[in-house]
């Protein structure tokens, strides 16, 4: 087989390997990511808690990157402090060398295995985490056959008279093979790809343990390089865990490479294999790091805090979060056109704060303090200005002559935008009364009846993205889709409903505590999904598909 055939199937099983781990994690995010990202939340507070946390978490999405990014979000928004942060991102690390681990074994039973049962999962189920497990397992089984592909793809360089000449000169010159590493790690935009191949290779006798070792501290700094450059766009507060993981990661790796090189350390007692050497100083590397971050996180977060800080301009920042354009031009008011253009771009903003309000009531009912309490009623101050601003602008602009379609979209804009600002007053007057209650008097959820209430929540906020949708494209399959998932959380509240009163049955203390506060939150929620799926009627009445107040039948 020629030079350029052996890599193109190298290159191609590089590839699987890299759509199989995202396969993966989109498959976890999307069944359980809220799950997740509310558990976390709850244990972060806790040193050790935190690194277990973060190991359980990058193993489940398999990917220390995704979890970086999560808990950087929850640092920015002070959901958790920044130290706690790090601490679980470092335990993300550890859990990302423990999947290279877990993949190393002979696992080649559960390729077919995998790959049926998810296969018979996705394609015969429309329950979303059915669905999403059958993607998960899709996704387990690609990945453990593109390592398989990987071995077999490489073997022909044994015969090669190149490769010897590259890693020849690579084992001379670590520092250049380190930030070689690093590169491919970033490229791959996986640091659980990037060891998996060079363990891969090492396997088959076509890296050397010294130099692999070199290639998987690289790769390690690859690794806190991707969050950190995906972050650049947070928020300051946001980008310091990120930040502060690189330092760590960094710096260990360098220190690590320059007693690699200068002390040759009995590399026999890390295992019996090359493969396994790589694997296990990987794990040692990453738990030597988790343990030195107990007592330096501090310190570390810190000093990404500074340089954070050097690098932002909070004046010009604040000034810009400042400013609050408005789009309702009075001079436009003459043509209705542009009137009802302008309009349509002012209630979409006001589209935007409803949805951050319902965003962040949820966080509240984890985890509130009065701070982020006021923040959020702050919100509903500006939906109710904007709405008054609005509902002013559209009653100017009715005075001017207007044809029988811009009245009728002026009537929905006005709609929609009471409609919205009725949400905002059931997350502020009704929703913020039940997180105060629960704060004020200790109270936390079961297991079971949060997992609900967050299931229910995602739903919600999912139609709610999909209405904001429907009153810019004004699209009439999205418009019954939002009125037919109306029904699927009607009847989604009577199965949360019953579960909820068999805990009470059994006499479970905490859904006891929290039963008001549960089936009011549900009620709220069901409420605010009923306001906004109405946001779609103007649109399916246009076409003929509304019978009364339910759908036609298609």
């Amino acid at each position: 087989m020629s030079g350029s055939l052996v890599l193109l199937h190298l290159a191609g099983a590089v590839a699987l390997l890299l759509f199989a781990t995202r396969m993966v994690r989109t498959g976890v995010e999307r069944a359980y990511g809220d799950v997740l990202r509310h558990r976390l939340r709850s244990i972060l507070r806790n040193p050790l808690l935190a690194i277990a946390a973060g190991a359980a978490l990058a193993i489940s999405l398999q990917s220390a990157t995704a979890v970086a990014l999560i808990v950087g979000s929850f640092a920015g928004s002070g959901i958790v402090g920044g130290t706690a942060g790090l601490l679980a991102v470092l335990g993300a690390d550890v859990g990302s060398s423990l999947v290279v681990k877990l993949l190393s074994f002979n696992l080649s039973l559960l390729v077919p295995l995998c790959l049926v049962v998810g296969t018979a999962l996705f394609m015969s189920t429309e329950r979303r985490n059915l669905l999403q497990l059958g993607r998960i397992l899709i996704g387990v089984g690609l990945l453990i056959l593109s390592l398989r592909l990987i071995g077999e793809a490489s073997e022909p360089l044994r015969q090669s008279a190149l490769l010897p000449v590259i890693i020849n000169y690579l084992s001379g010159d670590p520092f250049t093979a380190f930030l070689l590493a690093a590169v491919m790690t970033w490229l791959f935009h996986s640091s659980v790809a990037a060891i998996l191949l060079v363990t891969a290779l090492a396997a088959r006798g076509l890296v050397p343990v010294p130099l692999g070792l070199v290639l998987v501290l690289g790769a390690n700094l690859g690794g806190g390089i991707i969050a950190a450059m995906l972050s650049r766009a947070a928020t300051p507060k946001a980008r310091t865990v990120p930040l502060g993981n690189l330092i760590m990661r960094g710096t260990g790796a360098i220190i690590a490479l320059v007693a690699l090189t200068l002390f040759a350390p009995p590399l026999d007692l890390l295992g019996s294999t090359p493969a396994a050497q790589l694997i296990n100083g990987h794990i040692a590397f990453n738990l030597t790091l988790a343990m030195l971050g107990i007592p330096l996180a501090g310190f570390v977060h810190g000093l990404a805090e500074k340089i954070v800080a050097m690098g932002t301009k909070p004046d010009a920042a604040e000034e810009m979060a400042i400013a609050e354009l408005s789009a309702l031009n009075e001079s436009a008011l003459d043509i209705p056109s542009q009137a009802l253009g302008n309009a349509t771009r002012e209630v979409v903003r006001v589209c935007e704060t409803v949805e951050i309000m319902l965003q962040r009531i949820i966080e509240l009912y984890q985890d509130a303090d009065e701070d982020r309490i006021k923040a959020l009623a702050s919100l509903d101050d500006r939906v109710d200005r904007k709405h008054a601003a609005i509902k002013l602008y559209l009653a100017k602009a009715t005075i001017r002559p207007m044809t029988e379609a811009e009245a009728l979209r002026c009537q929905e804009l006005i709609g929609a935008c009471v409609k919205l600002e009725q949400v905002g007053d059931i997350i502020v007057r009704n929703m913020l009364v039940h997180v105060r209650k629960k704060l004020e008097r200790g109270l936390d959820f079961t297991d079971e009846g949060w997992r609900e209430l967050c299931a229910f929540h995602a739903a919600v906020l999912a139609n709610a993205r999909l209405a904001f949708n429907v009153l810019v494209s004004r699209d009439p399959d999205t418009a019954r889709q939002i009125v037919q998932e109306k029904d699927r959380l009607r009847d989604l509240e009577k199965k949360s409903s019953q579960s909820h009163f068999a805990r009470l049955r059994e006499g479970t203390a905490k859904s006891v505590e929290t039963s008001s506060i549960h089936l009011d939150t549900i009620r709220d929620l069901k409420q605010i999904n009923s306001l906004l799926a109405s946001m779609a009627y103007p649109v399916l009445e246009e076409q003929g598909l509304l019978r009364g107040s339910r759908l036609k039948a298609s």
